[in-house]
């Protein structure tokens, strides 16, 4: 599966009902630190079925940014059954990612 555009009129239907583990990507396009972590997230989304991977742009969605607290971007929310489980600011490895979300 690849990533999902979230937006506040889908995040509820599209990320949040969802069972899988949520990672949510709080970027902007003229972040050279989110076009880093963008193809990992890319390649997690298709190498791991039970994550779902949702990607906030912070230009145009400034409500959610607000509503998760975010402050520095990039910053990947991880959501668990219903709850935020972990915050991670900054550029990742693809292996860190993997240690952190098992």
């Amino acid at each position: 599966m690849s990533t999902i555009a979230v937006t506040k009129s889908n995040i509820e239907s599209k990320i949040l009902s969802s069972e899988k583990t949520i990672i949510l990507e709080f970027w902007a396009k003229w972040s050279e630190s989110c076009k880093l972590v963008s193809p990992i997230l890319e390649e997690l989304a298709k190498e791991c079925p039970n994550i779902l991977i949702g990607k906030v742009n912070v230009d145009y969605e400034p409500e959610l940014a607000r509503a998760y607290g975010i402050v520095s971007l990039p910053t990947l929310v991880v959501i668990k059954d219903g709850k935020v489980t972990n915050k991670i600011v900054g550029s990742q490895s693809k292996e860190d990612l993997i240690d952190i979300l098992l």
